[in-house]
């Protein structure tokens, strides 16, 4: 059935993204956390969800995405997955599942695919993790890459800055980019690096690279769906877009709804038994 349907009804498989970066297609790429969302996410053709750990902060309220457990993230993948259609379904493994215990990281990444039914997993780091990929990695399981900005180091960064914009830690990232294609990983994410250095990843790898504040000559972009639709407030990053003000929108017709309430006007005649 699946050979008669068009692109955009195709279910996204990572050797379709393949096929997106060979004949120069974008990849667009958002986050999602709950079952409602991630259908409509869907319904509007986007062709990787990504069941991201910055749930800790979106939807947990978490300063960082360190303290989200496995079986939260989990949780959140399931509800997606009930919801989804089309698009690839990516789920970060959370910070202390994988790092330093590549046999603690298959089982995790075991547990995720397994009760969550996604069709990838991601991970954060290079050289220091890389053992851990390969161990997942034999198991059959992919694995999505992400170099530069890693939240879940970020008390050793001390800083949200934008990352690898001197040589050393630049050619770091650029080997650890290979070692991660080399290992078999289907795709990266780079996270807020100089627009310079995401362009010479992306020429130099066959796999798919997708930026968060990593310009415009990436395979892909990703965005978290509430900062992209303006329910959040207080971050604005350069690389920030949003499309919608659905702060405004919300808290408007919340007001609005309990007015109602209190005057008596809701509910009237018509929306009563």
């Amino acid at each position: 059935m699946a050979n008669y349907l068009g692109d955009k009804e195709r279910k996204v498989t990572t050797h379709r993204l393949m096929e997106m970066k060979q004949r120069g297609e974008k990849i667009a790429m958002i986050t999602s956390y709950d079952y409602t969302m991630a259908g409509l996410v869907d319904q509007a053709g986007i062709d990787v969800i990504l069941v991201g750990d910055s749930a800790s902060n979106v939807m947990a309220g978490n300063v960082t995405t360190l303290p989200i457990t496995l079986d939260q993230m989990i949780y959140h993948g399931k509800s997606v997955m009930k919801a989804v259609n089309r698009a690839l379904v990516v789920v970060d493994m959370p910070f202390g599942t994988y790092q330093g215990n590549s046999k603690e990281g298959l089982a995790s990444a075991i547990r995720i695919m397994k009760e969550t039914h996604a069709d990838t997993v991601k991970l954060e780091g290079g050289e220091e993790v890389i053992e851990t990929v390969k161990r997942i990695l034999s198991a059959g399981i992919p694995i999505m890459g992400h170099l530069g900005l890693t939240p879940q180091s970020i008390n050793k960064f001390g800083t949200y800055a934008v990352r690898a914009k001197e040589k050393e830690e630049a050619d770091k990232l650029i080997r650890d980019a290979h070692l991660l294609e080399d290992a078999g990983c289907y795709a990266l994410v780079l996270e807020k690096i100089p627009s310079a250095l995401a362009k010479r990843v992306s020429e130099e790898l066959t796999i798919p690279v997708i930026g968060i504040g990593a310009g415009g000559d990436t395979d892909g972009q990703v965005l978290v769906v509430h900062d992209m639709l303006g329910m959040t407030n207080g971050f604005s990053p350069r690389f920030l877009r949003r499309y919608a003000d659905l702060n405004t929108v919300i808290v408007d017709a919340v007001q609005h709804y309990s007015e109602d309430i209190k005057s008596g006007d809701f509910p009237n005649s018509e929306e009563q038994y």
